[in-house]
């Protein structure tokens, strides 16, 4: 692998330093024709680049900053201190990567990054002509697909049967009757992250019982994708942590290489694979794939579109969020997601494109609200922008066992047999999805003796280690229409100093009031699980104030707690120990 190196991005002589603007200045590279922030401070200079960790906007002057320090991105209004290239709005968020500024001798200056060459560009491969029926797409559901690579089956994410985020996604797609059967015979599983809409335990239930051994490859990301596994109990023996931006050689034709996330690194992963010379890119759900830096001209694209991943706005009540707000809200967010996927199609210039891994439904009669608000994509919308921008790029949108034929298509996309739609009677859709089987599961731990002691929120939130951040929340169990039960409970937990009052403090504090569907809290609590099944499972309702989005707390919450379950053994033991203890004195 060649190493890293450095890379000058912008350049300004003597006269352009000298007209630089104390505070903040916009600049646009003709090398790249990207735009760069310099923040000048008497004779110093800090710079980053024109662009938001958090979903990749652009900054302008923020008007309300009367000192001149913060910028502020068109997206959505997060705001960034150039001085301390700290994230101001929402607070104790990310922190800016600054770009090294060298001062020139004679008086200008420039902007230099370190940059890793692209790494799927070592060892380049010949580019051999596929045969007919050598290489095959299949489109199962949501995020799985099957490749047909030679004599490899190469599986991406399988979520097969049951749901995800607890009780809050269901299959859209019904998946062909042999999805499983397919699983169980793969050569090369992929699982791009942990959400449970790609690792999905019900299914790999399945493949362990059948094939406990079958090959599964994950990235090394900093949570392990596998951390829940042992707690679980689906017994699965050959997982593999694979290193990023190295390939992965399977045969004398075939490899792979697994990146990070350039926004979420320690969560997500894509994926590229090359056969024969020959590549398939798949960003799956990266915000942004390797930071950006993506192979252009690849054979097949495949990305998500849907966009509505998320609880936000849904699930909040109070102040600004009504109907009507959040309708208008998501309709401006899905237009932007449809136009960043279509530019970032247009850019790379993939000659086949595939929008996937946006085909969930919330279908619990409960979730009715969720599922009229959350208003998402459509393939085919995307596909038809595409066109537009992209006349050059071949557009598939799939169906269930709808299936790709690389080498046909490559020749020529017009062949009838290029690609393989389903029977005309065939099932896309499902329609009924066995509730009863996974709500039961949730429900069992509402009578765990756990809930039967006051003294079990204390430790649980002493064993989920989050603590000295100004923030109280209240918790409130509720029944499915998210109205509190006589027999739940409802406490405040004090994150400052990790204390459960009685009452909201009265200093000045930041306040979350939580109202969550009592089985989907009790099993998130007794197992241990993120807060991913209530968040992005619509499993609660969330009221704010002041209207923040408090970062450190969720980004705890949903990525960084314990690998390991609370000690509730422990923890009963010395309830026991108490009770005892008051009965004989």
């Amino acid at each position: 692998m060649a190493s890293q190196k450095a890379q000058v991005v912008l350049f300004l002589d003597a006269k352009a330093v000298d007209s630089l603007q104390e505070g903040i200045n916009f600049k646009r590279s003709p090398v790249n024709d990207k735009s760069y922030i310099i923040y000048k401070n008497r004779s110093s200079f800090k710079a980053c680049k024109n662009q938001c960790k958090h979903q990749g906007g652009l900054f302008i002057k923020d008007i309300e900053d009367l000192d001149g320090r913060t910028v502020k991105c068109t997206k959505h209004n997060w705001k960034l201190n150039l001085l301390t290239m700290k994230y101001i709005n929402p607070p104790d968020s990310f922190i800016q990567d600054e770009l090294e500024v060298e001062l020139l001798d004679d008086g200008g200056l420039q902007l230099v990054e370190l940059n890793p060459p692209d790494p799927w560009m070592a060892d380049p491969r010949e580019c051999l002509v596929l045969k007919e029926g050598e290489v095959k797409v299949t489109y199962l559901t949501h995020a799985c697909m099957e490749l047909q690579l030679g004599e490899r089956r190469f599986m991406f994410d399988p979520w097969l049967i049951g749901p995800a985020f607890a009780r809050g996604w269901w299959l859209f797609h019904e998946p062909p009757a042999d999805a499983l059967d397919r699983l169980c015979a793969a050569d090369l599983i992929y699982i791009s992250h942990m959400h449970s809409d790609h690792l999905s335990y019900p299914t790999l239930r399945v493949l362990a019982e059948r094939r406990p051994d079958a090959p599964i490859y994950v990235g090394d990301t900093s949570r392990p994708v596998f951390w829940y596994l042992e707690q679980s109990q689906v017994k699965l023996t050959n997982i593999n942590v694979v290193p990023f931006g190295v390939w992965k050689n399977v045969d004398e034709h075939l490899r792979f290489m697994i990146l990070m996330d350039g926004i979420h690194p320690e969560l997500d992963t894509c994926i590229i694979i090359d056969y024969k010379g020959h590549m398939i890119l798949n960003t799956v759900d990266c915000t942004r794939p390797n930071g950006g830096r993506l192979p252009k001209g690849v054979d097949l694209m495949m990305s998500d579109f849907a966009g509505g991943a998320s609880g936000f706005p849904m699930t909040f009540y109070g102040g600004k969020y009504s109907d009507s707000w959040k309708a208008h809200f998501i309709k401006k967010e899905r237009k932007r997601l449809l136009s960043y996927k279509a530019e970032l199609v247009k850019t790379l210039e993939p000659r086949i494109f595939c929008p996937f891994a946006g085909y969930f439904v919330e279908a619990h009669p409960s979730d009715r609200y969720i599922r009229d608000t959350n208003i998402k994509n459509s393939a085919e919308d995307l596909n038809a922008l595409i066109n537009i921008l992209r006349p050059d790029t071949v557009t598939w949108t799939p169906q269930p066992g709808s299936v790709l034929d690389l080498g046909l298509c490559l020749r020529d996309h017009t062949n009838r047999e290029a690609i393989i739609f389903p029977p005309a009677r065939t099932k896309m859709y499902k329609d009924s999805w066995d509730f009863h089987l996974y709500l039961d599961e949730l429900s069992s731990a509402i009578s765990s003796e756990i809930f039967r002691h006051k003294d079990w929120i204390q430790f649980y939130y002493t064993w989920a280690g989050f603590q000295n951040y100004n923030l109280v929340v209240r918790v409130i169990e509720t029944d499915d229409s998210f109205e509190p039960m006589s027999n739940g409970w409802d406490y405040l937990v004090d994150f400052l100093d990790l204390s459960f009052p009685t009452k909201r403090p009265e200093r000045e504090h930041s306040y979350l009031e939580l109202k969550n569907r009592i089985s989907v809290m009790r099993y998130v609590v007794l197992h241990g699980c993120l807060w991913d099944d209530l968040y992005i499972g619509f499993q609660n309702r969330i009221s704010r104030d002041p209207d923040v989005y408090h970062h450190r707390f969720w980004n705890h919450f949903q990525t960084k707690l314990p690998v390991t379950r609370p000690e509730w053994d422990k923890f009963l033991k010395r309830c026991c120990f108490i009770i005892v203890e008051c009965l004989t004195t």
